[in-house]
This record gives structure tokens, C-alpha cells and sequence, in this order.
């Protein structure tokens, strides 16, 4: 799958990795539907990335939300060829903490309807989409990247409904793969580790510096380009399908 000509359709497309991800398609000579909250800033960086963007407002934790907007994206530009999942929250508590309060049971259950069913809904209306594509010189109509973390593989004190959300997107990148060959759609899954996105916000420079510390090499924070450069990799090598790939700088929590 070329960049060039292609139609993208990115959740959390406002701002940090979807953001970057947004970016590189225009700039690769793409199209893309952004599609973040109603709050975000994505009107206005559809406007900065011109005519070849577009920003679909949407919480991809309503199921009617998601099936206009990428119903939306898929009639502006004709088709969906690539579909990056980069929507998530990331709140933190322990299952119970030390004045003896539970873990919420709404925010455990939040987490996994944003992460988890929110990137789950979005990926099968854009299959639907990506099902109409003429096929490629070897069948493929699609492509598929969701977004995991580090933190599904190595959660911390506080990510027990984070580290679930995030684990079962790894868990289903397999059997998705398998699922949709039929259709000619590939999945690929990418576990973020520490990246200098909007999640770092506030953060103080030692608190920084610690985290930069934990990255064997290279020694800095990942960005959304380097996100952003794997996804373009992703689509121009159609033998890379059903994978869990780590970027980060082989750092392990």
C-alpha cells in the first residue's frame, strides 16, 4: 500500500500519535479523516493539514457516534484504506488503596469501553469500508493499526483496567489478522512505550529525566513522528500482518 492516494481515517487524530499519524499521510500525499472529541482541537488542525483533512467529531465509546463518523470519512473520500486506532484514556488506581477506597468499578469499566470496545467498534465499521476496495496487485483492500502500550505487557501500581484495555487489543491482533484475510486486510498492533505526548503533560523535568533514564537506547523520549514513521512502514509492507511491535527504545518497565 502506497501513502500516496491513500485514504486514512485516525481516532485520536488531534493531537500526539494519531496527530502525527494525521500529518504524515497528508504530507505523504494522502487524505485523512480525524476523528476526535468534540472538545479536541481537531477542527482547527484539519484546517492547519488542509483540503486533504477532515475532522469527524466522535467518542468512539458511542456506538452511533462511530458508525456516522467513519460512514462520514468513507463518503468524503471515496474509501478507507487505512485505519489507525490511537483514541484512549489512561486514568490510574489501585484496586484498593491505602485509606482502604475500592478501585472504581465505572472507571475500570470506562477504561475498557474507550480502549478496548471503542477501538473494537471503530476497526469493523472501517473493514465494512475497506471490504469495497478493489483489491491490490496481491488482494489487499485495507489495513488495520491499533494502538496497545507497554503497559499490557508490564503494568504498573495503579494500570490494572489501563494494562487490560490495552491487552486485549494485543490479544486480539492475531486473531483479527486471520479473521479479515479474506477481505484481503492486514492488522498490525503497536505497543507504545514512553512518548513525549499530551499523556506527559504537567510533568515535571525530573520526572522526565527519570523516564528518559528507563530508555536503553536512544536516550529520549519517543514522539509522535517516530509513531507515525512505523505506520507508514506498516502500510508499505504488505508482509508485516497479525504483529504486536514494541517502540520503545527496548525499555522495559
Amino acid at each position: 500500500m502506497r501513502i500516496d492516494g491513500a485514504v486514512g481515517l485516525v481516532t485520536g487524530g488531534a493531537s500526539g500519535l494519531g496527530g502525527g499519524t494525521a500529518r504524515m499521510l497528508v504530507e505523504g500525499g494522502g487524505r485523512v479523516g480525524i476523528l476526535d472529541l468534540p472538545s479536541s482541537a481537531g477542527e482547527a488542525y484539519a484546517a492547519e493539514l488542509g483540503r486533504s483533512a477532515v475532522f469527524v467529531p466522535c467518542d468512539v465509546a458511542d456506538e452511533g457516534q462511530v458508525e456516522k463518523a467513519v460512514t462520514a470519512v468513507a463518503d468524503r473520500f471515496g474509501r478507507i484504506d487505512v485505519c489507525v486506532n490511537a483514541a484512549g484514556i489512561s486514568p490510574a488506581a489501585r484496586v484498593l488503596s491505602r485509606k482502604g477506597d475500592l478501585h472504581p468499578l465505572d472507571m475500570f469499566a470506562k477504561t475498557v469501553q474507550v480502549n478496548l470496545v471503542g477501538t473494537f467498534d471503530v476497526l469493523r465499521h472501517a473493514v465494512a469500508a475497506m471490504a469495497r476496495n478493489e483489491p491490490g496487485e496481491h488482494g489487499e483492500r485495507g489495513l488495520i493499526v491499533n494502538v496497545s502500550s507497554a503497559a499490557a505487557l508490564e503494568g504498573q501500581v495503579g494500570q490494572a483496567a489501563y494494562s487490560a484495555s490495552k491487552g486485549g487489543i494485543a490479544a486480539m491482533t492475531l486473531p483479527l489478522a486471520r479473521d479479515l484475510a479474506i477481505h484481503g486486510i492486514r492488522v498490525m498492533t503497536v505497543c507504545p512505550g514512553i512518548m513525549d505526548t499530551g499523556m506527559l503533560a504537567g510533568t515535571d523535568e525530573t520526572r522526565r529525566a527519570a523516564l528518559l533514564d528507563l530508555h536503553v537506547f536512544p536516550k529520549r523520549l519517543g514522539t509522535p513522528a517516530d509513531f507515525a514513521q512505523l505506520v507508514g512502514a506498516f502500510m508499505e509492507n504488505e508482509l508485516i500482518n497479525g504483529e504486536v511491535v514494541r517502540l520503545d527504545a527496548a525499555t522495559r518497565l
